[in-house]
């Protein structure tokens, strides 16, 4: 287990946006989701299918919030790691694991130089990230969940959709996730995407979570 009691650390070198405000992420999340950020946690876990003694990889994983649901759906057989550029959310992730007993392998890094070796993990998931990367990052950390992932595993994300033409939804995507910016772009732009990486059985789930939606592919077992 990767139970580090200190953290002296440095975030990862990226072009994305990184949270480091770790303390205060968790409440956060929670006001912005209406109190339900278990409830999309938990609908994230069960449409990535996670299956006892699989390993998952959570990108961008923050405070561990889908990890330690992730690690718990994999079993003792299983296996779960989590990647976050702050060292922040990283030392809260390992802290949480530590107390729930589950052994994750929680590092900083990021999406685009995954410190794994090639066809690592049966599933990838990345949960309100990707949003946070500008294109030519989302291409390169498409590519390097595509090669650490086995032949036949699959990559689940959950972002933002494209924001709504109405002024009154567009601001409240504005304030939550994008502090006061709006991008044109959204969730359903990673379809292309996933596609030009070589993913294949490209589906948008049909269900969403507020302003959340849900996009699965899996890698070509040949």
């Amino acid at each position: 287990m990767h139970a580090h009691s200190h953290n002296h650390e440095a975030p990862a070198q990226t072009d994305g946006r990184v949270i480091r405000w770790a303390g205060q992420y968790d409440i956060f999340t929670n006001i912005m989701t209406f109190g339900h950020i278990g409830m999309l946690r938990s609908m994230t876990v069960e449409r990535a299918m996670l299956m006892p003694g699989e390993s998952v990889l959570d990108v961008g994983c923050g405070t561990g919030g889908v990890t330690l649901p992730a690690r718990q759906r994999v079993g003792e057989k299983g296996i779960a790691a989590g990647i976050d550029p702050a060292p922040e959310m990283i030392a809260v992730a390992r802290q949480k694991a530590h107390r729930a007993g589950l052994e994750i392998d929680f590092r900083v890094g990021v999406i685009e130089s995954l410190p794994f070796p090639d066809a690592s993990f049966d599933v990838v998931t990345s949960s309100l990230m990707m949003h946070h990367l500008p294109a030519h990052l989302q291409g390169r950390g498409v590519a390097e969940i595509f090669r650490v992932l086995k032949p036949g595993g699959r990559i689940f994300i959950a972002d933002i959709l494209r924001p709504s033409k109405s002024p009154v939804k567009r601001f409240f995507t504005s304030m939550i996730f994008h502090h006061g910016h709006v991008a044109d772009s959204g969730l359903e732009d990673s379809l292309a995407l996933l596609q030009n990486a070589g993913f294949t059985n490209v589906e948008q789930l049909p269900e969403r979570f507020l302003i959340i939606g849900f996009v699965r592919a899996n890698k070509p077992v040949s």
